[in-house]
C-alpha cells in the first residue's frame, strides 16, 4: 500500500491543522511510524493531479481510496475591502505556524505572525478558536472571535433544549479561557455581522465595520440576519483570520478522474461502500461527506479499507 501526500509530512489535519497544544506531533508521529513499520509506503511532497496524473496512478495500482479532504475555504463573501493585505484564511495561518513551529521553532519568521497586532477572528467555530489560541501564544496585541450566532444562555432551556441533548450553554473552550487569564475578558463577540474592511493609502488592513444582528429562521427554514440600527462598530484590525467553513473538497481530482459530485460538490459515493461512478475508485472522508469531525475520517477510512479489501480478493476479514 502506498500513501501519497502533498505536504511535507504525513497526518493531513492531524499534523499541520490541530495546534500543538491540542494534539502534539510525536503522537501523530508514532502512528506513522506503527503504519510504516507495517509495511505502508509513505510518498511526501507530492500531488496526485500535479505531480502524478491522474492516468498514472489508475495504470499502477488496483484500486484508489480519494481521502483529500474538503480543503476549499469559504471567503468573506462580497464584503467591501476583502481584497486588503492582512485578511488570510484561518488554515493558512494555522498551517504555516504549526509548520515553522516543527521546523524550526518559529525562529526563521517564515509564518503569518500575529506578534504586536490587534486580530479579528471570523468564525465561532473550532478552527476560529484554534486561531485565538495560536495568535495569543504568538503575542497579539488584541484579540476578538466574531460569530453570528447569539450568547448561549447560562442554563439549560428544558423545552427547546431539554434532556439527553447536548447542553446548549454558555461556556469558555480553552482559547476563550486563556485569553480571558490574559486580558480580563472573554474574546468573543455574539450576533456580529462585518459589514467591511478598510485599509491604509498602501492596501494594508487597518480596520473592521460591524453591527449587531437578530438571527431568525424564516418559514422556509432560511436563516435570516436581521441588522439592528445604531449598533455599528469600528474595530482596530492589523490581521484578520476567517474561519467560516469550506465549500467542499478542491476539483483537480475530481475533474480529472471524471468523478460525480453531490450538490454540496463532495465526491459522490454511498456510505458503507464509498464507490465513485469510476471503476476502482473509491472515496472516503470529508472528500466524500463534506467538512466534518475526525473521528468521522477515521470510521469511514476503516470502512473503506473493508470495501476495497473486499473488492479486490472477492471477500473479507476486516471489521
Amino acid at each position: 500500500m502506498t500513501v501519497f501526500e502533498r505536504a511535507d509530512r504525513i497526518g493531513g489535519l492531524l499534523m499541520y491543522g490541530i495546534p500543538t497544544m491540542k494534539l502534539e506531533k510525536e503522537v501523530v508521529q508514532r502512528r506513522v511510524d506503527l503504519l510504516a513499520a507495517e509495511g505502508i509506503e509513505f510518498v511526501t511532497n507530492t500531488e496526485i493531479g500535479k505531480d502524478i496524473s491522474t492516468k498514472q496512478l489508475a495504470e499502477q495500482f488496483d484500486s484508489i481510496v480519494l481521502c483529500g479532504g474538503a480543503t476549499k475555504a469559504r471567503g468573506v463573501g462580497n464584503v467591501e475591502g476583502a481584497e486588503l493585505k492582512g485578511i488570510y484564511p484561518a488554515m493558512d495561518f494555522l498551517n504555516s505556524s504549526i509548520k515553522s513551529y516543527l521546523d524550526n521553532g518559529l525562529q526563521e519568521g517564515t509564518y503569518i505572525s500575529a506578534k504586536d497586532k490587534h486580530v479579528i477572528v471570523i468564525g465561532g467555530g473550532d478552527t476560529g478558536t484554534d486561531c485565538v489560541a495560536t495568535a495569543l501564544r504568538h503575542g497579539c496585541k488584541s484579540i476578538t472571535q466574531f460569530g453570528t450566532h447569539a450568547k448561549a444562555p447560562l442554563e439549560r432551556d428544558s423545552i427547546s433544549n431539554p434532556w439527553p441533548e447536548f447542553p446548549n450553554v454558555y461556556t469558555l473552550d480553552y482559547a476563550h479561557e486563556e485569553a480571558k487569564a490574559i486580558y480580563g475578558e472573554d474574546p468573543r463577540a455574539f450576533s456580529v455581522l462585518t459589514k467591511k474592511f478598510v485599509g491604509d493609502e498602501n492596501g494594508n488592513l487597518k480596520e473592521l465595520h460591524t453591527v449587531q444582528i437578530h438571527r431568525y429562521v424564516d418559514e422556509q427554514g432560511r436563516k435570516v440576519y436581521e441588522e439592528i440600527a445604531g449598533t455599528e462598530k469600528v474595530w482596530p484590525a492589523d490581521i484578520v483570520l476567517v474561519a467560516v467553513g469550506f465549500e467542499g473538497p478542491e476539483s483537480t481530482l475530481i475533474e480529472q478522474f471524471g468523478l460525480e459530485t453531490d450538490r454540496r460538490t463532495n465526491v459522490k459515493a454511498a456510505k458503507g461502500k464509498y464507490k465513485t461512478n469510476v471503476e476502482n475508485v473509491f472515496a472516503a472522508g470529508d472528500m466524500r461527506r463534506g467538512q466534518s469531525l475526525i473521528v468521522w475520517a477515521i470510521n469511514e477510512g476503516r470502512e473503506a479499507a473493508r470495501e476495497v479489501d473486499k473488492h479486490l480478493m472477492g471477500s473479507t476479514m476486516l471489521p
